[in-house]
């Protein structure tokens, strides 16, 4: 008896488990799609960002120790417009030096870590992202909320895997 009511429990919860998986990305979502049934679907967004022509994007960053964000972008009438994954090299590519803390948010969205370093005046934002070589992505900014830097630092989750933890 006892494993037919596991079996059944199983069978109830199977639907909410798919549920919640499905909601993790915007891959359900069709163009045209209104920005209250995304959300309704993806949950509270992280970042909001407005866009040219009265648009406006919507930020769903899946952390804090996530490796993925996912960007979705609504027309003046908002509704869905495109949607993508934004933690990859190829967004990477684009942030630079002299970039505002604005533009880095509205590209990347919100860091999955951040620090701040008082005696340089500096906070170094940390983004995990799916990669072969236990790499973050990290930016400095510096007082003025500008970027003084992009490069890459080692992992310390991918760190502590490899060396069996502390």
């Amino acid at each position: 008896m006892g494993t037919l009511h596991r079996l059944a429990s199983l069978h109830a919860v199977w639907p909410l488990l798919i549920a919640a998986c499905s909601s993790y990305s915007p891959s359900g979502l069709a163009p045209g799609t209104s920005a209250a049934q995304a959300q309704q679907s993806m949950g509270k967004p992280t970042g909001s960002y407005e866009l040219p022509g009265g648009g406006r994007r919507l930020e769903f960053a899946r952390g804090p120790v996530g490796i993925h964000t996912f960007m979705l972008d609504f027309d003046a009438q908002d509704r869905l417009v495109r949607w993508e994954q934004v933690l990859t090299e190829q967004h990477f590519l684009e942030l630079h030096a002299g970039m505002t803390k604005e533009e880095v948010l509205q590209r990347v969205g919100h860091p999955g870590n951040a620090s701040y370093f008082p005696r340089q005046q500096q906070n170094v934002w940390s983004y995990r992202y799916e990669n072969s070589f236990c790499l973050v992505l990290e930016i400095d900014l510096d007082r003025n909320e500008r970027v003084t830097s992009v490069g890459h630092g080692m992992d310390p989750l991918c760190r502590d895997a490899n060396d069996g933890g502390m």
